[in-house]
């Protein structure tokens, strides 16, 4: 029998009279008839999928398949199956209908929406550069790339398009990219984090879990926290995190290391958990220059734009004061920040623009050209390596992996690429190029002739040397053998 629309209302209003309270999730008195038919066939059909929901919470709370699958005949990914009017994805909009606070906070995250990246930069590596239009299925006739389907789409998720029998087109499905852009117009997938159907609070908490996707040469979050004390506390006293703990409140449920979790999500003794990552967060680094992140979330209308970077660092504040002192919290920030404006004032301004005044004397087509390579691996890659390291007090991703990575290529790479197209172009016979590398020569002069970069052309000031010499003699004679 298929589901009316009455019989979903007074599905849910069966969950609200059974439920414990708002914040705490719902349970029902019993399992609902076509859930348990549901589940003797996955019995049989899928052991695997059973057993996982028969150790999760909606068993105990007696929340089964039919409880997050049921759709209305009229949804664009409802099909009959076996009698019941189901949708294969169960996106952010169905779990609200229990989880609608964690669900309000997740559609206010950056997280949400993360697939806003199909139109970003990066995209334009996947699908063209990267890619091709070989990849043809039923709801993408003309194509798509191969590339962005298994790379970028995996994290950041798809735009999803049903076929016809109300399945998923395969272009866009298995995928549980947290951005992900459902048929009912929710973003996200909750089991992005809380893997299906087993929705394991512990396995949403530990380390491993967001290195699905923040791991790599661009956001290496994962690497950084194995190299930083955090993560070599975490690997050392995991049995005493207490991950499957229903509270999970640091500094009472487990002091003995944090997790991912811990520092952006989880609870604390003055804070409840929060499905939105960014409200401890008080730097954006992503961007060629690191931004406020009431300025990125201004930029994607978030509600987040009225919460100030001050407000944000306080919250983190009261995570870190679980494990360390007011002084060592501040100290830290100081190094962070300092960090910031060093990558800042150094590099990402002064290279972003002369990127921007090189652009007339460039191949029209991104990545067309060298130095589009040159200067998106130094603030991508580089640039945001450094930052993360410091970020999360990885010193060998902030250093090795970061700023050296970023100064070698801005002087061995940029620089000189940037002094080829000047040459190649002042003489050119079009006389807006022949400007536009006039303009580009100064600037590049003017650049290395500042403070940040005199050293590279032997104009160190002397007094800035006599001191940096008197320092060096004085450490060697101080500790040389």
């Amino acid at each position: 029998m298929k589901t009316s629309i009455k019989q979903l209302t007074l599905f849910v209003a069966a969950l609200l009279a059974g439920s414990l309270s708002a914040h705490a999730g719902f349970t029902l008195k019993e399992m609902s008839p076509q859930s348990k038919a549901c589940a003797e066939c996955h019995k049989k059909e899928s052991a695997a999928l059973y057993q996982q929901w028969g150790a999760s919470k909606h068993y105990r709370g007696n929340v089964g398949c039919f409880e997050c699958h049921s759709a209305l005949t009229n949804e664009p990914d409802a099909y009959e199956h076996y009698g019941q009017t189901i949708s294969t994805i169960v996106t952010p909009k169905d779990c609200g209908r229990c989880h609608e606070h964690e669900v309000g906070e997740f559609n206010s995250s950056h997280h949400a929406k993360a697939g806003r990246i199909l139109g970003s930069l990066d995209n334009v590596l996947a699908e063209i550069v990267e890619g091709n239009r070989g990849f043809k299925t039923p709801g993408y006739p003309e194509g798509n790339s191969a590339a962005a389907v298994n790379g970028c789409w995996q994290c950041h998720g798809g735009e999803v398009k049903m076929l016809t029998n109300g399945k998923p087109d395969p272009a866009n499905w298995p995928n549980t990219g947290i951005g992900r852009i459902n048929p009912d117009g929710s973003e996200g997938s909750c089991a992005a984090c809380h893997s299906r159907h087993e929705f394991s609070a512990a396995q949403a908490r530990t380390p491993d879990t967001c290195g699905k996707c923040h791991m790599g040469p661009d956001h290496p979050q994962i690497e950084i926290y194995n190299e930083s004390k955090h993560g070599i506390a975490y690997r050392a006293n995991v049995d005493k995190m207490n991950l499957g703990n229903a509270k999970w409140v640091v500094g009472e449920d487990y002091s003995a290391a944090p997790t991912c979790a811990t520092c952006h999500m989880s609870a604390t003794k003055n804070q409840r958990v929060t499905h939105d990552v960014g409200m401890r967060i008080s730097w954006n680094n992503r961007p060629e220059i690191s931004v406020r992140p009431e300025v990125s979330d201004a930029k994607l209308g978030l509600p987040g734009k009225d919460v100030t970077w001050q407000t944000r660092r306080t919250n983190m504040f009261d995570v870190c004061l679980n494990c360390h002192n007011q002084h060592f919290v501040d100290s830290f920030y100081l190094q962070y920040d300092g960090l910031i404006e060093l990558y800042a004032d150094k590099f990402a301004k002064p290279g972003l623009a002369l990127y921007q005044a090189a652009k007339p004397l460039l191949n029209p087509a991104q990545f067309s050209n060298p130095i589009d390579f040159t200067w998106y691996e130094i603030w991508h890659h580089e640039g945001r390596r450094a930052r993360h390291g410091v970020s999360m007090m990885g010193p060998d991703y902030t250093h090795w992996h970061g700023t050296y990575e970023v100064a070698k290529h801005f002087y061995s790479k940029y620089g000189p690429e940037l002094q080829e197209l000047v040459a190649h172009n002042k003489s050119s016979k079009d006389p807006a190029k022949q400007e536009a590398a006039e303009k580009l020569g100064r600037l590049l002069d003017e650049t290395l002739n500042s403070s940040n970069h005199s050293w590279y052309l032997n104009k160190m000031d002397p007094a800035e040397k006599a001191r940096r010499d008197a320092e060096r003699q004085d450490f060697q004679k101080r500790y040389s053998k």
